[in-house]
C-alpha cells in the first residue's frame, strides 16, 4: 500500500516539476486497458518512522518529518487514470515556454539515471514493508492472513505493473521532450544571433525610455525656468524695498526698462520675439512628446509644430501623458496666434494709419514741393495747376504740422479746377530732416516756404529755421528755395541763410507797394492781377539765337503772340535789364524776357511790316500835389511812408487816421527805423480815432481826398474774416459819407444799378475819390467786384501769385523787385492823348514804336467803354481806330 501510493506520488511529482503532462492520460482508452483493481487502505496513516529519516522526493520534490505521508482514501482516488488526471493538474503550472529560461542538454540527460534510481529505491522500500507487515499476522488466524497476504500481494503487483507502465510512458514521454528539447536547442542556437540583436534592442529600449524621461524633465524644468526667474526678481525687489534702499530701483522695473528700451529701439523686436517664443514652444513641446510617445525626436517636433500651428490635430492622442502634453502645446499655440493676429493688425492699422496720417514717403521728383500752410495755400496751388496745365499736369507736396486728412478735405473744399495737377499732403515738420527726406527734397525742383498766419517776427523766425534745415540736407537741393517773408527787416538775414539758393518775398511789402501804385494809378490792380497770375499773361525768359546781333527795337515787333519788355544780358551775369535803349544789339547768351499766355505759345517771326509812326510831342502836366488817407494801422507803415514819400510830389499831404495814439505814432516809427524829418514830398496828418465808428469818420474831410487807403490793422490781422469784415465796415461807412456830401449827378456812368439807390450814390463817390481796400479773404472779392465801389487789392491772391511765378522760374524776381522799388521801371497806365489823335486809325504795333519815342514798353490797352485791361493783345498788325478816352498800359521808368 505504501510502496503503491508512495511511487505514485514520487512519480507524479517528478513528472509535474520537471515534465508536461501527456495529453493521453485524459484517453478513455487508457481506462479500458488496464483493469481498475480496488485497493483499500487502512484507516490509519502510516507512521512516519516507516520512512527513512534522509528521505528526499526525486527530482525535487519537498518533503520533511512533519508532513503527512501520502496516503489516499479509497473514496478519494480509486483508479489510477483519476490519480493521473489529478497529476495532470499539478503539471500545467510548470511553463517551458519562457525564452530566458533555456534548459540546459545536461539536465535532461540527468534525467533518465535519477528516474531509474528512483524505481529500485521503491522497490526496496516496498520489501521492507512486506517484511514489517508479518508482524502484524500474529494476531489474526491462518485464513485471514492468507486472504490478507494475497490481497496485498495482488496490489502489490497491481501496483507494480502499474508504476512499471507508468516509468514507461514517462520514458517515453521524456524521449519525445528530448528530442524536442533538441530540436529547439538547434532552433535557439540559430536565433542567438537574432537574440543577440534583440538584446541590443533591449537595451536601447532601455536608454531610449531613459532618454526620453530626460527629455521630459528638460522640457519642463526649462518651461519652468521663467517663472522661477520672475519670483526670485520679485523676491530681490521685495527684499531691497524692505531695506529702504531708495536710490536704488527695484530689479523688476529695471528688466521691465529693458525690455521696453528694446521693443522701443528695435523696429522688428516684436516679430522677432514672437518668432522665438514659437521655435521655444515647438521645441518643449517636441522634447515634452518625445518623452510621452514612442516616436523619434524629429517626429515629435514636426507634430508639435502641428499642435502650435493648428489646435485641432492633437484629437488623435490615446494617453493621459500625450494629451496632457498635447493640449499644453495646442493652448500655447493658441496664444502665439493670437498674439501673431494683434501684431499683423497692429502692423496693418499702422501702415493705414501712416498712410491716412501723410507719414510715408513721397517717391517724386521735379515737383514743387510747399511747406507750411496757411490762407493763401487755396490761390498759390490754383496758380501752380495753371502753370503746369501746358505739361499735362504736375505735382505738388504740401507738408503742414495737420493731419492728411484735415489738409486733404480743406484742399478738396477749394472751388478750382486742378487741371490735372496731383496734389499729395504729408504731415510733418519742416524743421526735422528726417520729414523733408520724407517729401523728397533734394529732388523737389523748387520748395516754398509759406509764412505762418499770426506774429510776423515768430513767422519769419520759423521761417529762418526752416532754411537752415533745408541748407543742412546732405543730398542737396536740385531747386531753389522760395521764403515768404512778413518783415522786410528780416530778409537780409534768411538771404544770408540762405545764400544764392533763396529767393524772398516779403509779403507786407508787396501788398504795401501795390497799394500805393494803385492809389496813385486806379485800375492798376487789375492790370497786376493779369501779370502775375497764369491765368492770362505772365512772364517768361527765353533764350532765342535767330535774335542774334538784332537790335532792341526790332525785336519789339518780332513776335506776334508776344511783346518783349526786357533783355537778360549774359555780359552781366545774367542781369536782367527792363526797357533798354532801342539801340542796344543782343549778344550770343543773350534772353529775350517777354509777356506771353504760356511758354510754348511765342515764338519769333519775321519782322513785320509796319508803317513809320510820326513822333508826337505832347508834354505831360507837372505831378499835383495829392490828399491822402491812411484808415488803420501795419507794422510797416514806416515803409509805406518811404514809398509814398517817392512817388507823391511836393507838398502832398498824409492823413493817418488809427486808434494808436499820437504820441505813440511817432515813437513806433522811429522804432520801425523811419526819421520823420527826411520825409521830403509830404506833410503828415495825424488823427486818432476808430474807422468802423461813422462819428469819428464824420470828423474827417472824406469829401477831399485823391486817395484812400483802408490797410487791414494790425490788431485783427491775425484773423482774415475780422479784418476783411472791417475794412469793409470802414469802406461802406466811407462811401455813404461822401454820398452824403458830394453833389448828385443826373447821370451814372457805371454799372446798371438805379441814381436813388445806395450803390449808386457810392459809385457816384467813387468817381471823385480812389479807396484802395486791403483784403485777406478771397470771398470778400465778389461783393467789391460786384457793387464796383472800390478798386480793390486782393492782397493774399497777390502775394500767392507772386510765390508761384517765382516758384516757376526764380528770375522773374528780379523783374518784381523792380518794378515794385521805389526806383527804376513801373507798371504806368498812359491816356491815349500821348500816342495818338481822337478817331486815328493805328495798329497796335505802330502804337507801339510811338510809344518807344517816349521810352516806354507798351504791353496793353483798356478801352474806354471797357472795364479790364488787355495785356499783349492778338493781332497785332491789325488797324483799328482809337479814343483819346482809352488807356494804355506801359512800362516806363518813374518819375
Amino acid at each position: 500500500m505504501s510502496l503503491d501510493s508512495d511511487s505514485a506520488a514520487v512519480a507524479s511529482t517528478s513528472r509535474d516539476w520537471y515534465f508536461p503532462s501527456p495529453p493521453f492520460i485524459h484517453n478513455n482508452s487508457n481506462s479500458t486497458k488496464f483493469p481498475k483493481y480496488p485497493r483499500r487502505f487502512p484507516t490509519n496513516p502510516r507512521p512516519s518512522q516507516h520512512l527513512p529519516p534522509d528521505y528526499r522526493p526525486p527530482f525535487g520534490g519537498v518533503s520533511s518529518p512533519n508532513s503527512s505521508p501520502p496516503f489516499r482514501s479509497v473514496s478519494s482516488s480509486t483508479s489510477a487514470p483519476h490519480r493521473a488526471f489529478n497529476h495532470e493538474r499539478l503539471r500545467r503550472r510548470v511553463n517551458f515556454g519562457r525564452r530566458r529560461e533555456k534548459p540546459q542538454q545536461n539536465d535532461v540527460n540527468e534525467a533518465i539515471p535519477s528516474v531509474s534510481d528512483g524505481v529500485s529505491r521503491r522497490r526496496s522500500e516496498v520489501s521492507s514493508a512486506v517484511s514489517g507487515d508479518k508482524f502484524l499476522g500474529n494476531g489474526f488466524n491462518v485464513r485471514w492472513k492468507m486472504t490478507f497476504f494475497v490481497a496485498i500481494a495482488t496490489t502489490v503487483f497491481s501496483s507494480v505493473v502499474y508504476q512499471n507502465y507508468c516509468l514507461h510512458i514517462q520514458v517515453n514521454e521524456l524521449q519525445e521532450h528530448i528530442s524536442k528539447l533538441e530540436f529547439t536547442l538547434r532552433a535557439y542556437n540559430l536565433s542567438d544571433s537574432m537574440e543577440l540583436i534583440s538584446s541590443f534592442g533591449q537595451q536601447s529600449d532601455i536608454h531610449s525610455k531613459i532618454l526620453k524621461r530626460l527629455a521630459l524633465m528638460v522640457s519642463l524644468t526649462l518651461l519652468s525656468m521663467p517663472v522661477l526667474a520672475f519670483k526670485y526678481i520679485d523676491y530681490v525687489s521685495r527684499s531691497r524695498s524692505s531695506e529702504n534702499i531708495s536710490e536704488e530701483v527695484s530689479l523688476n522695473k529695471q528688466l521691465a526698462y529693458r525690455v521696453d528700451l528694446f521693443l522701443s529701439v528695435h523696429p522688428y523686436s516684436k516679430p522677432l520675439a514672437l518668432l522665438v517664443a514659437t521655435l521655444l514652444l515647438i521645441f518643449l513641446g517636441g522634447l515634452a512628446l518625445f518623452g510621452v510617445k514612442d516616436d523619434s525626436l524629429a517626429e515629435c517636433l514636426w507634430l508639435s509644430w502641428t499642435y502650435v500651428a493648428d489646435s485641432g490635430n492633437h484629437t488623435d492622442s490615446e494617453k493621459i501623458g500625450e494629451r496632457l502634453v498635447s493640449v499644453s502645446i495646442s493652448f500655447g499655440g493658441m496664444l502665439i496666434f493670437a498674439m501673431m493676429l494683434g501684431l499683423v493688425s497692429d502692423a496693418i492699422s499702422e501702415k493705414f494709419d501712416s498712410l491716412r496720417k501723410g507719414r510715408s514717403k513721397v517717391v517724386e521728383q521735379n515737383h514743387t514741393l510747399i511747406l507750411g500752410w496757411s490762407d493763401k495755400l487755396g490761390s498759390l496751388l490754383n496758380q501752380l495747376a495753371i502753370a503746369n496745365e501746358s505739361l499735362g499736369g504736375g505735382i505738388v507736396v504740401v507738408m503742414a504740422e495737420r493731419d492728411k486728412e484735415e489738409m486733404e478735405l480743406d484742399i478738396a473744399k477749394m472751388e478750382f479746377n486742378f487741371k490735372g495737377t496731383s496734389v499729395i499732403c504729408r504731415s510733418g515738420s519742416p524743421l526735422i530732416l528726417a520729414d523733408l527726406k520724407k517729401v523728397s527734397v533734394s529732388k523737389a525742383r523748387a520748395i516754398i516756404v509759406l509764412a505762418e498766419d499770426g506774429n510776423a517776427d515768430q513767422s519769419d523766425a520759423r521761417a529762418l529755421r526752416t532754411v537752415l534745415s533745408l541748407t543742412g540736407v546732405k543730398e542737396g537741393l536740385r531747386g531753389h528755395i522760395v521764403v515768404e517773408l512778413s518783415d522786410l527787416d528780416n530778409e537780409v538775414l534768411v538771404k544770408l541763410v540762405g545764400g544764392d539758393l533763396v529767393e524772398t518775398v516779403v509779403a507786407h511789402d508787396v501788398i504795401g507797394r501795390l497799394m500805393i501804385q494803385c492809389a496813385r494809378q486806379p485800375g492798376l490792380a487789375q492790370i497786376w492781377e493779369d501779370i502775375l497770375g497764369f491765368e492770362n499773361c505772365e512772364f517768361y525768359i527765353k533764350r532765342w539765337s535767330q535774335l542774334d546781333g538784332m537790335h532792341f527795337e526790332d525785336v519789339l515787333i518780332s513776335y506776334p503772340d508776344a511783346i518783349p519788355c526786357g533783355i537778360k544780358v549774359a555780359s552781366l551775369g545774367g542781369k536782367i535789364i527792363l526797357n533798354p535803349d532801342d539801340s542796344y544789339v543782343l549778344q550770343e547768351g543773350d534772353e529775350v524776357l517777354v509777356i506771353a499766355e504760356d511758354d510754348d505759345t511765342y515764338a519769333p517771326a519775321p519782322l513785320p511790316t509796319v508803317k513809320e509812326a510820326s513822333f508826337i510831342h505832347i508834354a505831360r502836366t507837372a505831378r499835383k500835389p495829392q490828399k491822402i488817407l491812411l484808415c488803420g494801422w501795419r507794422r510797416d507803415i514806416d515803409d509805406m511812408l518811404v514809398v509814398l514819400d517817392a512817388f507823391l510830389a511836393p507838398s502832398s499831404e498824409l492823413w493817418m487816421f488809427n486808434e494808436v495814439a499820437e504820441k505813440e505814432r511817432e515813437k513806433k516809427l522811429i522804432e520801425g527805423g523811419l526819421d520823420i524829418s527826411r520825409l521830403v514830398n509830404i506833410t503828415l496828418v495825424n488823427r486818432e480815432g476808430n474807422a468802423v465808428i461813422r462819428r469819428h469818420l464824420e470828423s474827417l474831410p472824406l469829401q477831399s481826398f485823391d486817395s484812400i487807403l483802408i490797410l487791414a490793422d494790425e490788431s485783427v490781422e491775425d484773423s482774415a474774416i475780422q479784418a476783411d469784415s472791417r475794412s469793409l465796415a470802414t469802406l461802406l461807412l466811407i462811401r455813404d459819407i461822401q454820398a452824403k456830401r458830394l453833389p448828385m449827378v443826373t447821370h451814372v456812368q457805371r454799372g446798371s444799378f438805379s441814381q436813388g439807390s445806395w450803390i449808386g450814390e457810392m459809385q457816384q463817390a467813387s468817381d471823385k475819390s480812389v479807396i484802395i481796400s486791403e483784403i485777406l479773404d478771397p470771398r470778400t472779392k465778389n461783393l467789391l467786384s460786384m457793387s464796383k465801389i472800390s478798386d480793390y487789392v486782393l492782397s493774399n491772391e497777390l502775394v500767392s501769385m507772386a510765390l508761384a511765378m517765382v516758384a516757376e522760374d526764380r528770375q522773374i524776381n528780379d523783374v518784381l523787385e523792380e518794378l515794385f522799388a521805389e526806383e527804376g521801371n513801373e507798371l504806368q497806365i498812359r491816356q491815349a492823348d500821348l500816342y495818338l489823335r481822337e478817331g486815328e486809325e493805328l495798329s497796335f504795333y505802330e502804337v507801339l514804336l510811338r510809344a518807344r519815342q517816349r521810352r516806354e514798353v507798351m504791353i496793353g490797352y483798356r478801352l474806354a467803354n471797357a472795364e479790364r485791361a488787355v495785356i499783349n493783345p492778338p493781332s497785332k498788325s491789325e488797324r483799328r481806330r482809337w479814343s483819346v478816352k482809352d488807356v494804355f498800359v506801359v512800362i516806363a521808368e518813374k518819375e
